[in-house]
């Protein structure tokens, strides 16, 4: 069978959240929350999602490259993979710096800034748009001549080893600490202590920090999150605040130089006062937290629903067809949008919903394209259509447990 065995990268990274959980409780260490960690397993699954389209074209473009503009071309030998190890993770590094000091990459890496807590679960939190940025710094390896299946390969193993030094549950680590990144220097990285910020770029080696002068150690407790917190556990609005506080940022300048600093100046030069104002417009006024023993057991149940997904959309893509491949895709984005919109008990939510069982029955038609089938989902369709606001009341009453709350 033609599996792709990288899907049983989704239950081993998920087990070893759970273990971090278990552990952590274990030793009373109040590291996990669950609003903070179903937000962040949510931007993991729409990440690897994205993957699942992105990656063989990252593979092609790198091929490209290598194929046309290549300098050089390094022979497969012992030495060539330490030299691919190096550029790679200095490149990662001004990857990583720029990604705090130029808006344009800011925006797609502030996703992963934004919990207020610091567990496995936070190296979840990478967008699409970041892996894209990633793949224009990478494409300098093949540039220089080194084989994309071997950039591929490291890639993977260079991708896996961050996972690990997201915790608290590890302290200092001797010798290891002047040479490798590790769990303290990537906590000082997460932090918004001022004497934290803009630190600690590094991805395995600590050494391109110290060379070009953006280390520092772990000395005081870190406050993680941003410096002014999000305050939202919207999947939509983790992804895009920034970007609309740009896009006004830009309208507002005055001058050539004033919407170049917005694009390619640093964070600072975004007006502050901004997102106050599209929080008022585009947030609720409340931050809710799922409370209820109902709400939090839907949310769990959906969010294990839409990983058992992603896990058997990965493992079986070579025998999904594409049309079904897109609806699979439709059916999880709108499903880690609903589970967000539940974290605050959006009044919105149940559209979603209805959008998302519409998408999966549309999806089991296509497997049992049977006319009986097709009518009695249609059937259901229709009541539910004509009873809209009936049922939307009581799917607020039992998940909200709020019959007012629509």
């Amino acid at each position: 069978m033609n599996l792709n065995w990288l899907a049983l990268a989704v239950p081993f990274f998920v087990g070893l959240m759970y273990l971090e959980y278990v552990v952590s409780k274990r030793r009373t260490k109040e590291i996990y929350h669950f609003e903070e960690a179903i937000a962040n397993i949510n931007v993991g699954i729409a990440e690897r999602l994205c993957d699942l389209f992105t990656t063989g074209m990252f593979f092609y473009f790198f091929k490209w490259i290598y194929d046309h503009a290549a300098i050089f071309h390094f022979a497969n030998t012992w030495y060539t993979w330490i030299l691919l190890f190096l550029f790679t993770d200095l490149l990662w590094y001004w990857y990583h710096r720029f990604g705090h000091e130029v808006n344009l990459f800011w925006a797609a890496h502030v996703v992963h800034h934004q919990s207020e807590d610091y567990n496995f679960t936070v190296s979840a939190r990478i967008t699409v748009i970041q892996a894209s940025f990633r793949c224009v710094f990478w494409s300098f390896l093949p540039l220089l001549g080194f084989d994309p299946s071997m950039i591929t390969i490291l890639l993977l193993i260079h991708g896996a080893y961050p996972f690990f030094t997201h915790t608290q549950l590890v302290g200092k680590l001797g010798w290891l600490e002047y040479i490798f990144v590790t769990p303290s220097h990537h906590r000082v990285h997460h932090s918004s202590n001022p004497i934290y910020l803009d630190k600690n770029y590094g991805d395995v080696l600590i050494i391109w920090d110290k060379i070009f002068g953006t280390y520092q150690e772990e000395t005081e407790q870190p406050v993680y999150g941003l410096t002014k917190p999000l305050n939202s556990y919207s999947f939509l609005w983790q992804h895009f605040h920034f970007l609309l506080e740009m896009s006004i940022a830009f309208t507002r300048a005055k001058s050539w130089r004033q919407r170049w600093l917005v694009v390619f100046g640093k964070p600072d030069h975004i007006d502050p006062n901004i997102r106050p104002v599209l929080e008022r417009l585009l947030l609720s006024r409340q931050r809710n937290k799922a409370s209820n023993p109902v709400l939090t057991r839907y949310i769990i149940g959906q969010t294990i629903m839409t990983l058992s997904t992603l896990f058997l959309l990965i493992l079986l893509e070579h025998y999904i067809d594409g049309y079904q491949l897109l609806l699979y895709a439709l059916f999880i984005f709108l499903s880690v949008i609903a589970t967000g919109s539940m974290l605050e008990q959006r009044t919105w939510v149940f559209h979603v919903e209805f959008a998302r069982v519409a998408t999966l029955a549309i999806l089991l038609w296509t497997y049992f394209p049977f006319d009986s089938l097709a009518t009695m989902l249609l059937l259901v369709f229709f009541l539910v259509v004509l009873f809209y606001n009936t049922t939307a009341d009581y799917y607020y009453q039992y998940v909200y447990d709020d019959e007012h709350h629509r």
